[in-house]
């Protein structure tokens, strides 16, 4: 079950939340800075998804304005399908997020098993996805990341939008972006060709993201970054004779280079693109009280998450999680960079407690779970990818098309030491076109 520290007999509830308050289950996800794994609150014997992010790593990084940010996002927001915030705190060692847990997996995994889905699979999932767009759109937050490794499925196969660390927010002071960020492969033209941007931006890797659920390809490739940026701006989109004409209308739409064009960008938004024919006889108020049936219910019976993570932690993981009482930030310590980064980090990262006053409005919450052995758990799979600001690839050679590492001889499992495996994620990170630049637009 993976590397458990044990927890006092006593615990003071009381208190601010900690670490203690949690049993330590599976790891489920890992990711540039940290990992997520399975915990349930002691008290109420509820379950959540811990994303944990190391501050060695986020100073190292310089990460950290990424990482409050996010927490400070998520704590304005609560809807049924997205993926919220229960509790933030932090030791020594960590920062962590207690996250609403979807045991159905991401639907990269569910993508790279079955290879395409359904139309009406698909459907459902957008169907889903627009009506958490709407609400974060309405509040002016544009995600900026949408992609199969980024939407959940809970045990009833609905579809949540999850990691907000390169989200932002626009207002009267910032009503366009113009900042780069997101994953190339799925970032709309107006990012690439600086224009500046709203939340247009989101629908577009929607329709991105729906061609690769439908197809089991992206709608762009390339061989190099600069051919793929190309692609995106200029190609036009195939599309295989395996959809109805609604559908490939919606996907299309979805995909149109104006913003203004864009189908849930333009006059009427969202709401005017629910209209649509596709979309007929969806109750989409059943979908946001989950009271739909999904098309596609995730199997009980097997685990929906990569196991490379369990083991990983077995093998390889060095110092176990176990919590690290806060150390004092001495005044009169030296005025290094890494201190600065230390400071700002333990003064912004403030504790969150969902059952506490003053949290955001309650919309929906899932009933509580009941503890049950790790082994029976399905999961999710790699919430901890932290996204981060696109910029140029370091030389190791990454398919622009897949989105995936080419290297020989890197078996996860092979047993080396963990500073071996850190400075492989760090290349395999770099790799894929991704480096640490703070998400200045918070």
């Amino acid at each position: 079950m993976g590397a458990v520290c044990c927890t006092p007999e006593t615990v003071d509830f009381g208190n601010e939340v900690e670490l203690d308050h949690f049993y330590l289950l599976r790891v489920i996800g890992k990711g540039a800075f940290g990992k997520v794994r399975i915990v349930q609150h002691r008290l109420t014997q509820r379950e959540y998804a811990l994303k944990y992010i190391n501050k060695t790593r986020c100073v190292e990084f310089k990460t950290a304005h990424n990482i409050i940010a996010e927490r400070r996002l998520l704590e304005k927001i609560n809807h049924p399908l997205v993926v919220n915030m229960r509790y933030a705190f932090h030791d020594e060692e960590n920062l962590f997020m207690a996250l609403d847990l979807m045991l159905g997996g991401d639907l990269r995994y569910l993508l790279d098993r079955l290879t395409s889905l359904s139309e009406m699979v698909v459907r459902f999932y957008i169907a889903d996805l627009l009506c958490a767009l709407e609400y974060l759109h309405r509040k002016g937050i544009a995600h900026r990341d949408i992609k199969p490794d980024n939407i959940l499925l809970d045990e009833s196969g609905h579809a949540h939008l999850t990691d907000f660390n390169i989200a932002t927010t626009f207002n009267e002071k910032h009503p366009i972006r113009w900042s780069r960020a997101g994953s190339l492969v799925y970032m709309a033209p107006e990012i690439i060709q600086k224009e500046g941007y709203t939340t247009s931006v989101d629908l577009w890797s929607l329709g991105v993201t729906g061609y690769e659920l439908l197809f089991g390809k992206r709608p762009f490739s390339g061989y190099s970054n600069q051919e793929l940026e190309e692609a995106i701006v200029h190609s036009p989109v195939d599309f295989p004779d395996l959809i109805s004409a609604d559908g490939k209308d919606v996907i299309q739409g979805l995909l149109h280079r104006s913003p203004k064009l864009r189908y849930g960008c333009g006059a009427g938004g969202i709401k005017k693109l629910k209209q649509h024919p596709w979309f007929h006889g969806i109750d989409w108020q059943a979908l946001v009280d989950k009271t739909a049936v999904p098309p596609y219910k995730p199997s009980t019976n097997e685990s929906n998450f990569d196991a490379v993570h369990e083991l990983e932690e077995l093998l390889l993981e060095e110092v176990p999680l176990r919590s690290r009482k806060r150390v004092p930030r001495m005044t009169t310590a030296p005025d290094t960079e890494e201190e600065r980064h230390r400071r700002f980090m333990d003064e912004k990262f403030l504790p969150y407690d969902f059952t506490k006053p003053n949290p955001s409005p309650t919309i929906s919450l899932p009933p509580p779970s009941t503890k049950r052995d790790s082994s029976d758990f399905n999961s999710i799979n790699d919430t901890a990818s932290d996204t981060l600001l696109l910029v140029e690839p370091s030389d190791l050679h990454s398919s622009s098309s897949t989105g995936t590492l080419s290297l020989s001889g890197t078996s996860l499992l092979r047993r080396v030491g963990n500073s071996a495996m850190e400075q492989y994620d760090q290349l395999v990170y770099k790799a894929q076109g991704y480096a640490p630049t703070p998400n200045t637009d918070s």
